[in-house]
């Protein structure tokens, strides 16, 4: 395919599109290292704005994020992040935890609570992309232990940390980090795609 205007080298050599997209969904990725370079709140809001705006179901929005700017409340969140992580993360200048309220109407289950999240999260991971930024969702992190620091109620479940901030140089990062430190790949369309059933492939025949 041609190449995209505003992609990068090192994203255009990691990352070639079956069919034609915008440039967003290819220049989002999940760095690791960071700058010390501040978020200003402006910009910081900027991405939740985006978030807000993702679609649920029933329009219950059941996305909540508990962020941490100061370097106190980093501290209360680098508590509870595996040391894997936290060996990286510790240099970002934005933390927020992704949490979803887990009923609906009538304070039934709602079963869409996690997928509405994760839309929410792609919203704001894009608007990221868009200013800028970079960010790193991690699953790296001690559920109770966070849920205890940070009081979130039972009705609540806990989702990703995600690390917010400017990208800083492959260099700054621990030698076995640095290898890693590239925009990953996909497997190919057609292993995600079924026609009519699980299992089917899905072909141009199966739409002519």
């Amino acid at each position: 395919m041609n190449n995209h205007h505003g992609i990068s080298p090192e994203v255009e050599a990691a990352r070639q599109p079956e069919h034609e997209i915008h440039p967003q969904f290819l220049t989002r990725w999940s760095p690791r290292s960071f700058s010390d370079q501040e978020v200003t709140e402006e910009t910081l809001l900027s991405l939740f704005e985006a978030a807000r705006w993702a679609p649920s179901g029933s329009n219950l929005q059941p996305w909540r994020f508990i962020v941490a700017r100061t370097a106190e409340e980093r501290a209360s969140f680098h508590s509870f992040i595996v040391p894997a992580n936290r060996e990286w993360c510790e240099k970002a200048p934005v933390l927020t935890l992704l949490i979803s309220h887990k009923l609906g109407h009538n304070d039934a289950l709602n079963p869409a609570h996690a997928f509405d999240a994760g839309t929410a999260w792609g919203y704001l991971a894009l608007e990221a992309a868009n200013q800028g930024l970079i960010t790193h969702a991690m699953g790296g992190f001690e559920r109770q232990q966070a849920r205890e620091a940070l009081q979130i109620p039972d009705d609540y479940e806990l989702h990703a940390v995600i690390a917010i901030g400017y990208r800083g140089p492959k260099e700054a990062l621990a030698e076995k980090f640095q290898a890693r430190e590239l925009p990953s790949g996909r497997r190919q369309l057609s292993e995600s795609l079924f026609a009519g059933r699980f299992g089917q492939p899905y072909t141009l025949d199966a739409n002519q």
